[in-house]
């Protein structure tokens, strides 16, 4: 074991115990010097039905790891209880505040109005300590979603909890049994030092950067020469093609439904039965993806909004995002569910079984992932130009061996050696500038607004069709079926489109500054990627392509204006943005109440962002710009550009952010004011 990985741990805890957890884990409930665990293995969270509810916020002691802490719950419980309400209902929920230090609670991906949001500072103040806010409004849509705080970092010390809506109308799906499946990730450490120690480096929590065996592993796959050029560009950046998570489970404990890996959530089952399964990301910085050995998954919601059916072995959850899945075990046998983190240093782990205390074999965890060039939206054509961008000041005997690799011949042993002693120093911060960002034009740090969009084609008819589940006939689950080309034909922004890919210009003033280290100089669509280290790994894999909502788009007008926005940061300083801006330096992102605005993102860093608009539905469109699927948390890959529609249909204060919580409090968060 490493020293700084020990330094993380507990002394008395073994690396294997920690990303398990404790067996019987959980919160503690304490009077008198008494106490009892809240949760175990066979347990259910609380479940609240009606149209009013009591919610009381308050720090309890928690123990996951061995090591007791302090965290904040609702109602005493982590997660707090699953609220069930009815589409067409009115809800009052009242909300106390048993804390020293102010509160609130988001209803994530709700549509109400502005003052029930709850954002601090935007919405309203914030619950007070001692106070009750009563939160009330008409419930609009039905569907799987989730609440949490808006305050500070409580919500990575537990104030989170699902959030189910039943439709007024019979739902398309039926099933026998209804299981919400939570998925967060647990610290022992303050959110605040996680936050510091962050600051201090970007890799602080990473422990799976690239080895010697690694190069040599890629050497023997792609060549000495290809192997060498791209470990020598990340090398030049001074980042890691591994750099996938910025928090992992060096310090983090990965909890199903509020319980650890080694304390085993169960939900019973009959076999033949259809089970419903809620999957909820309330995670504050983890992507998990999900399988179950043994079972397929038929997703058939997205973000709580029906979907056209598709029948997939593995989907990857962002933060924030809800997952409908429909599991039919035709046998009496366990199953495990199993969610690894996206850089496989830990999972979540639960079980589907016909009775308490069985439990299936947990698969090993994938290989760790790594990024190519390719990923971040560059190609080794941007080595060769490294000496002509600005601010580069490239050493001689370095800026030799970049020639010589830019001929793909392999580097002489003394270029190799002068690489690796000088590629160091060099500052980077121009790396992936397109050839045409030295000439771009200055510009405002409001977002790029292009208007009009032509070449749109409408939302293709649901191609699925010969599904063999009872009560979901004549749907086609192959995903497959669902999958098409990734290009950007017919978007009207500033860049020229390429069938496949598009590059891009940058504006030196907003993007070059301080808060971004990295720019993309070419971006795809790719809806139809799996994703990094998820691709070609023998199992169908869900994507984006895949989904296709059962209603058609809420608005048919074709968007009046296009707002580009680019996704930045400095990750050696831990500095996030949208355009190089941080929040308390940008102005507001204004739109007109009833306005169809065309959002663009590109994503400038190495990092995948889960994008979440508050107040209003986000619809993703597919590479020919007709709808997709509604959503409200979209997530961009590096390297990818995605563009959806937004009808401006509520007016007020609108929080715009990433949902990573510790890129969100860095600075990647933005005003959306409708007037």
């Amino acid at each position: 074991m490493r020293d700084d990985i020990a330094l993380q741990l507990p002394a008395n805890l073994s690396r294997r115990r920690f990303v398990q957890g404790l067996a019987v884990g959980g919160a503690l409930l304490g009077l008198g010097g008494r106490s009892a665990w809240a949760f175990n293995s066979g347990s259910q969270p609380q479940e609240l039905r009606g149209t009013e509810f009591h919610l009381e916020i308050s720090e309890i002691p928690v123990n996951f790891t061995g090591q007791p802490r302090m965290a904040t719950a609702i109602n005493g419980q982590i997660p707090g209880p699953t609220l069930r309400w009815r589409e067409g209902d009115t809800v009052t929920i009242h909300v106390t505040n048993r804390m020293n230090h102010t509160t609130s609670i988001h209803w994530h991906g709700i549509i109400l109005p502005n003052a029930m949001d709850g954002v601090p500072g935007l919405t309203f103040n914030g619950i007070a300590p001692g106070e009750t806010f009563t939160y009330r409004f008409p419930v609009q849509q039905s569907g799987t979603y989730w609440y949490h705080s808006h305050s500070g970092f409580q919500e990575q010390t537990g104030l989170y909890a699902p959030l189910v809506i039943e439709p007024r109308a019979a739902a398309p799906y039926s099933a026998d049994r209804d299981y919400v499946v939570m998925l967060t990730d647990w610290t022992d450490e303050d959110p605040n030092r996680v936050f510091a120690n962050l600051k201090k480096g970007d890799s602080y929590y990473n422990y799976v950067k690239p080895t010697l065996a690694d190069f040599l592993n890629e050497a023997r796959q792609k060549g000495w020469s290809a192997a060498w050029q791209e470990r020598a560009m990340w090398d030049a950046m001074r980042m890691s093609p591994r750099d996938l998570v910025d928090v992992s489970g060096a310090t983090y404990t990965y909890l199903l439904n509020g319980t650890t890996p080694a304390g085993n959530w169960t939900g019973l089952f009959r076999k033949g039965e259809r089970i419903r399964l809620r999957f909820i990301n309330g995670s504050s910085m983890s992507y998990f993806d999900v399988r179950i050995p043994g079972l397929s998954m038929t997703v058939v919601a997205a973000d709580g909004q029906n979907v056209h059916p598709v029948t997939v072995d593995e989907f990857r959850m962002a933060v924030a995002e809800t997952y409908d899945v429909i599991v039919q075990p035709q046998d009496d046998s366990p199953y495990t569910i199993f969610a690894q983190s996206m850089d496989r240093s830990g999972y979540a782990r639960g079980t589907l079984a016909p009775q308490m205390g069985l439990a299936a074999e947990v698969p090993p965890m994938d290989p760790v992932p790594t990024l190519t060039m390719a990923d971040m939206g560059m190609g080794m054509h941007d080595m060769g130009a490294m000496n002509e961008m600005p601010g580069m000041s490239m050493p001689a005997s370095a800026a030799a061996a970049s020639s010589t690799m830019a001929t793909g011949a392999a580097p002489a042993k003394d270029d190799a050696m002068a690489m690796g002693d000088n590629m160091a120093g060099m500052d980077m911060s121009g790396m992936a500038a397109s050839p045409q960002a030295s000439a771009a034009p200055e510009h405002s740090h409001m977002a790029h607004e292009h208007t009009g969009h032509a070449g749109h084609t409408a939302a293709p008819a649901n191609p699925h069709a010969g599904h063999n589940m009872d009560g979901l006939a004549g749907m086609d689950m192959s995903s497959d079926s669902m999958a098409n080309g990734s290009d950007m034909q017919g978007m009207n922004m500033a860049s020229q489109r390429k069938p496949d890919t598009m590059e891009v210009t940058h504006h030196p003033v907003t993007e070059n500054g301080p808060g971004v280290d990295m720019q993309a100089s070419v971006v795809s669509t790719r809806l139809d990627d799996p994703g990094v280290g998820l691709r070609h790994n023998g199992r169908r894999v869900l994507t984006y392509a895949d989904l296709h909502s059962l209603d058609g788009s809420q608005d048919l007008r074709e968007p009046s204006r296009t707002i580009e926005l680019h996704l930045t940061g400095n990750m050696r300083r831990y500095m996030w943005s949208f355009d190089g801006v941080e929040y308390a330096d940008a102005q507001p992102i204004r739109l007109q109440y009833g306005e169809r605005v065309r959002f663009v993102l590109i994503n400038d860093t190495m990092m995948e962002h889960p994008i979440h608009l508050h107040g209003m539905w986000s619809e993703l469109e597919n590479q020919d710009g007709g709808f997709q699927v509604r959503k409200h948390t979209i997530s961009v890959k590096p390297g990818q550009s995605l563009s959806y529609r937004v009808l401006a249909d509520a007016r007020g204060r609108w929080a715009y952010h990433c949902h990573l919580l510790y890129h969100m409090m860095g600075g990647m968060f933005r005003e959306v004011n409708v007037a």
